[in-house]
């Protein structure tokens, strides 16, 4: 098999999965369809249903810095892959890169740590200053779920350059001396 005849063949599915999905939701009951009407690309507002979620699930996890103010969860409705970095803007959860990396790396999620904050860890206390590489003990970890049922994958591509579609789920986790590992199921 080439290259082009696999791209063709996945093409086609994700074709197929996307026109059963919708006919699916429009053979739905009436009380069991999403209260969103229309994708993201058309600047509908993102619901915080905890429910199933039609487009990408955003997760905002605070993890070991027990800062819960950060945490949140978040249905943002899409279509069609999507920048993550898009939605999490559709989401209204704001990231900062480092001084040396402004878009390839998370240093705080919605102004947390702040800069002032010291985060506890085993050698002591440290403040996160967002120059460069957040430290290798406490950083945002950036983690993808392919559907409702799949496991929590870690990220290959930074928030600039990883698509995520419907049906996906999308975390930003901090972990502090390696806890937690990953998302919680």
């Amino acid at each position: 098999m080439t290259l082009t005849t696999i791209r063709t063949a996945a093409a086609t599915s994700l074709a197929a999965a996307g026109l059963l999905f919708t006919l699916a939701a429009c053979s739905a009951p009436v009380a069991s369809q999403p209260t969103i009407s229309a994708p993201a690309s058309s600047a509908t507002a993102p619901s915080s249903d905890s429910g199933p979620c039609a487009g990408v699930k955003v997760v905002v996890d605070s993890g070991s810095l027990k800062q819960d103010a950060a945490d949140q969860s978040v249905c943002v409705p899409v279509n069609a892959p999507t920048a993550a970095s898009k939605v999490l803007d559709e989401a209204k959860i704001k990231t900062e890169g480092t001084t040396q990396y402004p878009t390839e790396l998370v240093c705080r999620v919605n102004g947390v740590p702040a800069a002032d904050f010291d985060i506890t860890h085993k050698a002591g206390t440290y403040k996160e200053e967002c120059k460069g590489m957040p430290a290798a003990f406490a950083y945002w970890s950036l983690w993808v779920k392919p559907s409702a049922a799949g496991a929590w994958e870690y990220a290959q591509e930074g928030l600039a350059t990883l698509q995520v579609n419907p049906g996906q789920s999308l975390e930003l986790l901090f972990t502090i001396d390696g806890e937690p590992a990953a998302p919680a199921a």
